[in-house]
C-alpha cells in the first residue's frame, strides 16, 4: 500500500469506529495533549511501536483483552479508540487474524492507525508513515 492508500484506509476506519458508542467516547484530555506536545511525534511513534511490539505482536498473549490500560499514556487511549487494544479487537475491526504473530507490515499498519487517530485528535494533519 502507498502512503495515500494507508491514509485513506485509516480515514475509513475512523468513520467506522465513530459509529461505535464505546470507541467514539475516547478523546485526548489536556494532560495527554500536553504530553504529546512535550515529547514530540517521534517519541510518541517510538512508544507506539514499542507497545505494539510487546503487547500486540506476539501470536499468543496470556492476558489478551486486558493488556492495554485505559489511561496513563495517549497511545493507550488511542489503542482503545481505534480497536487496536488487543488481538480480539484487531481481529474483529481490522481483520488481522488471531493466533499468528503480527508481521512487520501489520505492526506498521497498527502504529499508523494509532498515530492517525492521535494526530486527528490533536487537530494536525496526518503525515506519511516513516
Amino acid at each position: 500500500m502507498t502512503d495515500a492508500e494507508h491514509q485513506a484506509a485509516y480515514a475509513r476506519m475512523l468513520v467506522l469506529l465513530s459509529r461505535s458508542r464505546f470507541r467514539s467516547r475516547f478523546h485526548l484530555g489536556l494532560e495527554d495533549r500536553q504530553y504529546i506536545g512535550d515529547k514530540g511525534w517521534d517519541t510518541i511513534r517510538r512508544h507506539a511501536e514499542d507497545f505494539v511490539a510487546k503487547r500486540l505482536a506476539p501470536a499468543h498473549i496470556p492476558n489478551d483483552g486486558k493488556q492495554t490500560p485505559m489511561r496513563g499514556h495517549p497511545v493507550f487511549l488511542a489503542q482503545h479508540a481505534t480497536a487496536c487494544c488487543c488481538r480480539s479487537c484487531l481481529s474483529k475491526w481490522h481483520h488481522i487474524a488471531l493466533g499468528a504473530a503480527l508481521t512487520a507490515e501489520q505492526q506498521e499498519y497498527v502504529v499508523g492507525m494509532l498515530l492517525y487517530w492521535l494526530r486527528h485528535e490533536m487537530g494536525v494533519s496526518p503525515v506519511p508513515r516513516a
